[in-house]
């Protein structure tokens, strides 16, 4: 019978190192870009004002803070991790060496669930700000062509239902109207309406385009992406620190109370407050973790990709505490209600922010607070297409890892020669979250990518204290500082975010999981390379001695 506890040898990463196709590209700097270009997306600018009216109030630049000292613990985990295995894979390779295959494999479908609906999320919310950038310049895309049909049906529904009960105000029964209208104009093919969201569905596929091109020219794009969303956010920072009323803070850390939502009445404010609106703002961090997908193509992987991990977050987290700061000074927290005079304000609230300042302006100060809408629009719907971007290269270096290892087919471990991508595995990508990304509703699916994030941050957090204890004189170019301590802290932390998930999230992911131990039992340990004799990218790999691998410790981006 097989061993499913069996563990990956550390000569087996070295072999893999040995014979990768992958071409080495990445310096510390292209890598930091893109931990950034991951964790800096739409979240920024909607996040906040849910975090700061539910949660915290002012006091939302301390959730920040605690969100991101509970990434740092992740964090500083996956870094220690990738200074002794430099290799694709992330979480999944990690793992592999430490803990065991069953677990490895659980950690890689989980870091599926992740980047695949991350993809899918990420694509649909591009297509939202796209449509509003096109708005801004007069230009409409026919509801059909931005709808899937499972979203369409449903607000079609709702609308015929609110209409048929009568005594509307006028402005719900237009708009009510006006969706029927939208769905009544939609093509007919074979007497089905046809739907999709086609902008979602071209970003998957122009993304593809780029990635399939090479590492390098990927890295160079999502450079200039992240140039562009970075100077977005400093604008902000920079504009709206002159629009700040102090009255706005005070007091800082509003006094426990309920707010009543949908009949219930939600606990929000004071210290527990804080706590809720960092669990709330959290997966504005997600990201950094596919630093360590890109292992495999960076120049000198056990000092820049821990570098670019850490340094990534923190240039984060200081800019999410300043946005905050900037945006909770210009608007007081109570007016993000969505039921209040400022209705829209909770869906784009630094957009918002800038629209209200900008009425009592005159003169050069209203063009600039007047324009600052178009320049954060212009920033998200750009900014959106660098997170697709790096989301859909974790995944396909996760396939990668995976499918050299004989856990997946070996399709996906094939490399083109010419640009050192894995090129059907990407094309294989790119068709799947485009077509699921234009047809399906996947709003309630989507919050099982916090699931697959926080499971793998658990198991990395639990990986490298097993590995520091079997292991101990493993060359460590970098070492968590107190790992008992921070470990566990990692482990509760993520643990109790998991616990406090929707139940929507939980069910699905159970789901989830339980179809991941099925196809492991059925196909994966059965075609386990370890299983059956041998590991690495060959069977023989590790019968060949080994060469010292060079890398330039003194790369330049």
């Amino acid at each position: 019978m097989s061993n499913i506890w069996i563990k990956k040898p550390m000569e087996a990463y070295e072999a893999d190192i040995k014979k990768s196709q992958l071409k080495r590209v990445l310096g510390k700097w292209s890598l930091t870009a893109i931990g950034i270009g991951a964790i800096i997306g739409g979240g920024i600018f909607v996040l906040t004002g849910t975090g700061a009216y539910y949660n915290a109030g002012p006091a939302l630049a301390l959730s920040f803070v605690i969100a991101g000292i509970a990434c740092v613990f992740a964090a500083l985990c996956y870094a220690e991790f990738a200074s002794i295995l430099p290799v694709e894979g992330s979480a999944y390779a990690y793992a592999y060496g430490t803990v065991g295959e069953i677990f490895a494999w659980i950690i890689g479908w989980g870091l599926i669930l992740e980047y695949a609906m991350g993809s899918m999320t990420v694509a649909v919310a591009w297509s939202g700000y796209f449509g509003k950038l096109l708005k801004m310049f007069g230009l409409h895309l026919p509801y059909w062509l931005t709808t899937d049909p499972g979203t369409a049906q449903k607000a079609f529904g709702e609308a015929t239902k609110q209409i048929s009960k009568g005594n509307l105000p006028i402005e719900k029964l237009q708009s009510f109207q006006e969706t029927i209208n939208n769905f009544n104009a939609a093509p007919e093919i074979f007497n089905f309406k046809l739907f999709l969201n086609f902008p979602a569905l071209v970003i998957v596929l122009i993304v593809i385009s780029i990635l399939l091109r090479g590492t390098k020219g990927a890295a160079k794009a999502n450079n200039l992406i992240v140039m562009i969303k970075v100077s977005a956010i400093i604008f902000v920072i920079v504009v709206g620190a002159f629009y700040i009323n102090p009255a706005n803070w005070t007091p800082f850390i509003p006094e426990p109370t309920t707010i009543l939502e949908n009949g219930k009445h939600l606990p929000a404010y004071g210290l527990n407050g804080i706590v809720m609106g960092a669990a709330a703002i959290f997966f504005a961090y997600v990201g950094f973790d596919a630093v360590s997908t890109q292992a495999g193509e960076a120049i000198n992987p056990k000092k820049d990709v821990p570098f670019a991990i850490i340094a990534s977050l923190l240039i984060c987290t200081f800019l999410y505490i300043l946005v905050s700061l900037v945006l909770t000074g210009m608007m007081h927290y109570t007016d993000f209600n969505p039921l209040g005079k400022y209705p829209d304000a909770i869906k784009a609230p630094v957009a918002y922010a800038f629209e209200i300042a900008s009425k009592t302006q005159v003169g050069i100060a209203k063009t600039i607070t007047s324009g600052a809408g178009y320049i954060i629009t212009v920033a998200a719907t750009v900014g959106l297409i660098s997170v697709l971007m790096v989301m859909i290269m974790g995944q396909s270096r996760i396939f990668l890892g995976m499918s050299k290892d004989g856990l997946i087919p070996k399709t996906f471990s094939k490399v083109n020669a010419e640009t050192g991508v894995p090129s059907k595995n990407l094309m294989i990508l790119g068709g799947v979250i485009s077509v699921v990304a234009a047809f399906t509703p996947i709003n309630d699916l989507a919050h099982m990518t916090s699931f697959g994030t926080l499971f793998a941050f658990t198991m990395v957090c639990v990986a490298v204290w097993v590995l520091r204890v079997k292991q101990p004189n493993l060359q460590r170019n970098f070492r968590v500082p107190a790992l008992p301590v921070i470990a566990t802290l990692g482990i509760l932390i993520n643990i109790y975010l998991i616990i406090n998930l929707s139940k929507e999230a939980q069910t699905y992911s159970a789901i989830w999981l339980l179809f991941g131990f099925v196809i492991y039992f059925l196909y994966s340990r059965k075609n386990s390379k370890l299983q059956n004799g041998g590991f690495g990218e060959t069977f023989k790999a590790e019968q060949e001695p080994l060469e010292e691998i060079e890398i330039d410790i003194d790369n330049k981006d």
